[in-house]
């Protein structure tokens, strides 16, 4: 059976925001929500570091939005700076480097920062943005450690303002019914899930491969499929074990791949595998009456997916306009936050207890 989305985006934002799955996304422990005072057309967006992934994909992205805009950016390369105010018109005001960034607080045309930062980083630009008056979206994972997380989460809300991780996968229409079908138990309760995400990194100085900028597989592609993991069985995680393999001497550093496995108290049990060894990516779910997958499941475009009962089809659409355009109703018009810091945050304590089973080589209990 297949679930039917409208093409608006907006219309599919707050339908999926407030329908059947929403509810479950939406954690209790988010911010109480605040009408948004400063009526704006669009809010104004900063982007904190301009890498691969706001050069390629959230800028891009921030010109198919209609909530948010781009208005200011933040970054250490000077050179940047001009290349990025000609593309997009940013004003030589709003354009701010990791030093003088805290200034931004006086800046009344950017309402949101996204942090875009290597792993190290996050904790900082979070609080420091939280502590400009600035809604916060992270990227995934939220941070170094779960107590990090906390700190991220305490600061925000200290300072009233909305926090949300880049988990764009849910505001993917197959990661949704991915969701409803598990969650729901259209095919009875879910016994086995198989997930798997990696690529092939040939880089030998990039920062995923040092430890202390928060480098490792696990701490990449390996957010993926524990979010999968959490996503269609709609529970919490009881045990984990992993294992790491490292092969070559570029990510002597780092675990260059891991197998984890989850168990979850509804008897469910989890496969999970990640690395920078091998380019694969995959989502299979065995429950009572039948099965489900999307293969590919976590890209930015092209996903497939099929159940026991047939192909599924959805409108393409733009994960990370949706996204930020989500977030952006949430800061204007005190909506729950679907991916709030607390989403994070439950990942990073299982991230925790992962590298601890890695180590010690035995079960570690959640």
């Amino acid at each position: 059976m297949k679930k039917k989305y409208l093409n608006s985006r907006r219309a599919f934002i707050r339908t999926s925001a407030t329908g059947l799955i929403g509810a479950s996304l939406i954690s209790a422990a988010s911010p109480a929500p605040f009408l948004y005072r400063r009526k704006k057309e669009k809010l104004g967006i900063a982007l904190i570091g301009l890498g691969y992934y706001s050069t390629d994909l959230l800028a891009p992205a921030l010109q198919e939005t209609e909530h948010v805009k781009l208005t200011g950016i933040v970054t250490g390369t000077p050179e940047k700076e001009k290349i990025w105010s000609e593309k997009y018109n940013i004003p030589e005001k709003n354009i701010y480097n990791y030093e003088n960034f805290d200034d931004i607080a006086n800046n009344q045309d950017i309402d949101i920062v996204y942090v875009v930062l290597p792993n190290s980083m996050h904790k900082e630009f979070t609080i420091r943005g939280a502590n400009a008056g600035k809604h916060v979206i992270c990227e995934k994972p939220m941070a170094m450690n779960a107590v990090e997380c906390r700190e991220m989460i305490d600061a925000c809300n200290k300072n009233g303002v909305l926090l949300s991780i880049g988990y764009r996968l849910h505001y993917d229409p197959y990661n949704i019914e991915a969701m409803r079908l598990g969650q729901e138990k259209v095919f009875g309760n879910v016994l086995h899930i198989s997930c798997g995400a990696a690529f092939r990194n040939t880089s030998t100085e990039h920062w995923k491969l040092q430890r202390s900028m928060g480098g490792g597989s696990m701490m990449d592609m390996g957010v993926y499929p524990l979010q999968a993991a959490r996503y269609v069985t709609g529970e919490e995680p009881v045990s984990v074990t992993a294992q790491s393999y490292t092969m070559r001497e570029s990510c002597k550093d780092i675990e260059e791949a891991v197998n984890f496995q989850l168990t979850f108290p509804g008897g469910t049990i989890a496969n999970l595998s990640t690395g920078f060894h091998a380019g694969f990516n995959y989502l299979l779910v065995s429950a009572e009456r039948g099965r489900f997958e999307l293969q590919p499941y976590s890209g930015y475009r092209g996903i497939k997916g099929k159940t026991s009962n047939g192909e599924l089809s959805f409108p393409k659409m733009n994960q990370q306009a949706a996204h930020m355009d989500d977030f952006a109703l949430s800061v204007r018009d005190g909506q729950p936050v679907r991916v709030p810091g607390e989403e994070g945050l439950k990942d990073m304590i299982v991230v925790d207890a992962a590298y601890k089973a890695m180590k010690n080589n035995c079960a570690v209990s959640l």
